[in-house]
């Protein structure tokens, strides 16, 4: 797995090191935020998970760091470290997937990199079949941002724009993938969990697009989406 440390107390940073075991995993260590942003922007690095500390002593703070990371990587999975808990408001509207409290513990890792390691196999490892027009395909969930239905067309909707007609009925795909990566959130919606950018009211934000969360969905939605981001793993 490749890791990106940013934590400008390079006694901390050197900690998380340790932790994570550099002998198993890409380790790549920044004492400032501008260094790594250098290297997503310019460079095109990308990591599989991010490991930020939130009071980075410079203009940019991990916060932003973070926002700014997600402009060139939407696909970074962030986990902020903090010596102070009150920035879960901030971290749970960038979709983090843990915010850990300095001290960190072993174990604390331990758990993180289990959860990052299943997401990757899960996202990467899995496809949604369909047939069209006499034709079958196949496109990664990872791909897929959502999918929505009028009468017995569906819409799979892909990242790269892309999208795909199929003629079935919604009922039929969410047997399929419904479940820890896809949500149905309304009668005429499915939504990929992992794209969504915020919960804004009765409203799901997936890359501009508002989708409608019903009022029979709400509870099951709300409770997914809060488990995504601050679940811990057993």
């Amino acid at each position: 797995m490749k890791i990106a440390v940013c934590d400008d107390c390079r006694k901390d940073a050197q900690e998380l090191r340790n932790f994570l075991g550099s002998s198993k995993h890409d380790i790549r260590i920044y004492t400032s935020a501008r260094a790594i942003l250098s290297d997503v922007r310019e460079k095109m690095a990308r990591y599989d998970l991010y490991l930020i500390d939130i009071f980075i002593e410079e203009s940019i703070d991990g916060i932003e760091l973070a926002k700014l990371i997600r402009r060139y990587d939407a696909e970074a999975v962030i986990c902020f470290v903090s010596a102070s808990d009150g920035f879960y408001r901030e971290a749970y509207d960038l979709y983090a997937v843990q915010y850990l409290l300095k001290p960190v513990q072993q174990e604390d890792i331990d758990r993180l990199l289990e959860w990052v390691s299943k997401s990757i196999a899960r996202d990467r490892g899995q496809s949604l079949t369909f047939k069209w027009r006499g034709s079958t395909g196949s496109i990664p969930y990872g791909e897929i941002l959502y999918i929505n239905s009028r009468g017995r067309t569906v819409f799979i909707h892909c990242k790269d724009g892309a999208v795909q007609e199929i003629s079935c009925r919604l009922d039929e795909i969410a047997d399929k993938i419904c479940g820890d990566i896809f949500c149905r959130c309304h009668q005429s919606f499915i939504v990929n969990m992992y794209h969504v950018e915020s919960m804004r009211g009765k409203d799901l934000i997936v890359e501009e697009n508002q989708i409608p969360i019903s009022r029979r969905y709400y509870a099951q939605v709300k409770k997914q989406y809060q488990e995504l981001l601050f679940q811990e793993v057993d």
